[in-house]
């Protein structure tokens, strides 16, 4: 995972998320699996900065390689499951955040990295906006989905195709927060909990970076009455205790 990585590896995320993908769709097809579940990425969305992102836009112009190999999934996905009857459901993650998170995340290197009194990295100028998710809501939302096989759309039409189901057990959902939260008030919130003030370094937007992400909730909310549950000030608070807790912090 990671956009900029991908930049630098490419043929380490082609090789990762296309075949590996492959391989793992396949073998669910030979194993009569009854639900194939995976994760894509808000990232899919590329150049589109039409607010909140919904599955009903298109999302076919990747500005990453890794955007591309989630699209690419996708893609497959929808060809098993029209040539085999493989009920398959792809699910845009955003921003997903919280305790045991991916260290090469900003939640786990801003905190990292303020309570050692070292400057954090802050790129687009710190003009960036996340919809970040909090790792329980995803977790929440996956089970509801992986308990519901995907089903063919009987109002699908190929005169006028949707973008987000078909005429085959094929489905994607957006999980995000319904939340466009600005990354200098998540910084100060990492700030108030940590009781340390951030050195900043303002950086140039990076190659493949998508400037702001906010997730249409409406796909999700109708076909599970989902909606995410933890808030981005509860979130940070929850994420700091855990990381202070996890590496003996607690007096600091």
């Amino acid at each position: 995972a990671g956009v900029r990585y991908s930049i630098e590896e490419p043929k380490k995320f082609i090789n990762t998320n296309i075949l590996g993908f492959q391989n793992l769709i396949d073998l669910s097809k030979r194993n009569k699996v009854q639900h194939f579940v995976y994760a894509s990425s808000s990232s899919v969305y590329g150049s589109n900065s039409k607010m909140p992102f919904s599955t009903e836009h298109a999302a076919n112009h990747p500005i990453s390689v890794y955007a591309m190999t989630k699209t690419s999934n996708e893609l497959l996905a929808h060809v098993y499951s029209y040539l085999y009857h493989l009920p398959t459901t792809g699910l845009r993650y955003f921003t997903v955040y919280g305790p045991y998170g991916r260290p090469d995340m900003a939640m786990f290197k801003f905190t990292e990295k303020i309570l050692k009194g070292e400057t954090i990295d802050i790129y687009n100028d710190g003009n960036h906006k996340r919809d970040f998710t909090f790792v329980s809501d995803i977790v929440d939302a996956t089970i509801e989905i992986i308990n519901k096989p995907a089903l063919a759309d009987p109002n699908w039409s190929s005169d006028n195709p949707k973008s987000n189901s078909s005429n085959v057990p094929w489905k994607i959902y957006n999980i995000g927060n319904n939340k466009m939260i600005d990354l200098k008030y998540f910084i100060e919130l990492i700030e108030t909990n940590t009781g340390k003030k951030a050195k900043r370094n303002f950086l140039p937007i990076q190659a493949g970076d998508v400037e702001n992400t906010y997730a249409d909730m409406s796909d999700i909310s109708k076909d599970f009455d989902f909606k995410p549950k933890v808030s981005i000030e509860e979130g940070v608070k929850e994420f700091v205790q855990w990381y202070k807790d996890f590496y003996g912090l607690k007096n600091k």
